[in-house]
């Protein structure tokens, strides 16, 4: 089942993805991820968090909209966008694309990367999405499509990631360990579309520019 969830990042334009939602089997808004939402005149079919960022004349809009509404305490132990994901998962999602996640508090968005590798969500594909970039994870093997000049950067989330392979990027990586605290994964470029990165232990954060290289040179 194809989820999608939108959180609440400031100023969030949902015009890219509009396909992305209108495909959702399941539609769910993070707390304030409502209003951009309903700016669009698109209701979602689940609000959930402890909208301390949604007021109550929305949320009781929502209400009357037939809008499934989970209301949490604002003390508690999980964000609104944690909160949204273990719901997805308990639903049944297998794919989750993730809108409004990245961008304004460096707290939350730094916490919002790390819930790619939440527990319930290790047999899932789990994507997060924003200004022409999609964030993902590697544990074993993923393919990378897109087109020729995209690029990839490759970062480590636990202290060291090893045998790191790839196929398709203009850099080549072969049985490589990769460092946290080293950058030597940033700003690889896509070639050989689709491209593959396999590695062996470790965890290792994907991050695609769907740029065509207007960060890189001309690639030819």
């Amino acid at each position: 089942m194809y989820t999608v969830i939108i959180a609440h990042a400031p100023n969030l334009d949902l015009a890219p993805y509009l396909e992305h939602i209108r495909t959702a089997d399941l539609l769910i808004a993070a707390d304030g991820g409502a209003l951009p939402l309903l700016r669009a005149n698109i209701l979602p079919h689940i609000a959930v968090g402890d909208f301390d960022s949604l007021d109550t004349v929305h949320e009781q809009y929502l209400i009357e909209q037939n809008v499934e509404v989970q209301h949490f305490p604002r003390a508690k132990d999980e964000t609104d966008l944690e909160l949204a994901l273990m719901l997805a998962a308990q639903r049944g999602a297998n794919t989750i694309d993730i809108l409004g996640a990245l961008g304004g508090r460096w707290d939350h968005t730094l916490a919002n990367v790390a819930l790619l590798d939440h527990p319930t969500l290790r047999d899932r594909q789990v994507r997060l999405l924003a200004d022409q970039q999609t964030l993902f994870l590697v544990r074993d093997t993923v393919t990378i499509t897109g087109q020729k000049g995209d690029t990839i950067s490759l970062l480590p989330l636990t202290g060291t990631v090893h045998g790191v392979t790839t196929e398709g990027l203009l850099y080549p990586l072969r049985q490589a360990i990769l460092h946290y605290e080293q950058a030597r994964g940033i700003s690889n470029v896509l070639i050989t579309p689709p491209g593959l990165v396999r590695i062996k232990t470790g965890l290792l954060l994907i991050v695609h520019h769907d740029d065509g290289g207007a960060h890189q040179w001309n690639t030819g």
